[in-house]
């Protein structure tokens, strides 16, 4: 079975999230070598990663990140408090008013 490519507007986001790590690794002067030993991934991973490949694995993106010294607030990216659309659907399931227990017995 074949790969499905993602879409386009990921597609175009990773591309973009990989200029900026390319970037911030050059504008740290470190050599890809060095993020890729920092990262635990190979440089040709890293390679990919810099391009935007949608078929490197999240958490190598994340190591990269981890490795440029970036911080980890990417992590709350899918944090309840970041949205509001999963609020507003879980807001519409709860009851509309509050039933009773009810007592042993009965």
């Amino acid at each position: 079975m074949p790969k499905l490519k993602p879409p386009l507007s990921v597609r175009q986001g990773l591309v973009h999230l990989g200029e900026d790590l390319r970037r911030a690794r050059l504008r740290r002067g470190l050599k890809m070598a060095l993020v890729a030993e920092r990262a635990g991934i190979s440089r040709e991973t890293l390679a990919k990663i810099q391009k935007g490949d949608p078929g490197v694995g999240m958490g190598s993106y994340a190591a990269v990140i981890f490795a440029l010294g970036m911080g980890t607030k990417w992590m709350r990216l899918a944090d309840i408090g970041n949205d509001p659309v999963g609020q507003a659907l879980e807001a519409e399931r709860l009851p509309k008013r509050a039933r009773g227990l009810k007592k042993l017995g009965e």
